[in-house]
């Protein structure tokens, strides 16, 4: 059984920060949308997408709103709105847009709990000299680390985990999103020490009556909260 591999979390930040939590990926396309979207309904949080690349067609936060049938004002707006569908660093480039630290500060969301959606993976650079891991060390919440089931799963997902525990970053647990995968789950829980959240399956049709079954069926609320 999959809840078989829970181990005891980390320590925790100040409950204010128990309040945010970051949803970290081990890479482009693990999930971490459709995860949010789900996060952010089962702890009834208002969601922040930091910096989106692509503007044309359904933007994350457009997606999240749609998934967890979020009212306008559980939307915290994007510190940036990059035109190119790329890289955040290359979009910056092309958009003429400089990303800086100091536009990142965390929302007031006067006492609401605040689900973050990361971009992209750990790594990323956000400007030439800035990584994404760069925002979380300086912002110190707790980060969700949201990976897939496939092929390779366990390399990333604790080289990811290395980083964040070298940069002293708070990791609440690991969320997985994909078919079920026991031996990389165990693996990954064991060897990295990380608390295993849940699973979220491939969902079909993806709705938001359908992600919002499955989360809840997959995910306990006080996982986040504790």
């Amino acid at each position: 059984m999959e809840n078989e591999v829970r181990t005891t979390p980390d320590k925790r930040s100040s409950s204010t920060s128990r309040q945010r939590i970051v949803v970290a990926g081990t890479g482009v396309g693990v999930g971490k949308t459709v995860f949010c979207a789900g996060l952010v309904n089962l702890l009834g949080a208002k969601f922040w997408k930091p910096i989106q690349a692509g503007l044309e067609g359904e933007t994350d936060t457009q997606r999240v709103a749609r998934f967890a049938s979020l009212s306008p004002d559980r939307i915290v707006p994007e510190a940036y709105r990059l035109e190119t569908a790329a890289w955040p660093h290359c979009s910056s480039e092309v958009d003429e847009v400089y990303v800086k630290a100091e536009s990142l500060e965390l929302p007031d969301t006067e006492g609401q709990p605040l689900v973050i959606e990361g971009t992209g993976g750990l790594m990323e650079p956000l400007n030439c000299g800035l990584l994404y891991i760069d925002l979380l060390e300086r912002w110190r919440l707790p980060v969700v680390l949201c990976t897939s089931t496939t092929l390779g799963t366990i390399n990333c997902s604790l080289l990811s985990i290395e980083a964040l525990r070298r940069r002293q970053i708070d990791i609440l647990g690991i969320a997985f999103v994909g078919e079920k995968n026991s031996d990389a789950v165990r693996a990954i829980c064991e060897i990295g020490r990380v608390r295993w959240l849940g699973r979220l399956p491939w969902i079909t049709p993806l709705a938001a009556d359908t992600l919002q079954a499955a989360f809840k069926a997959s995910f306990w609320r006080d996982d986040f909260k504790s």
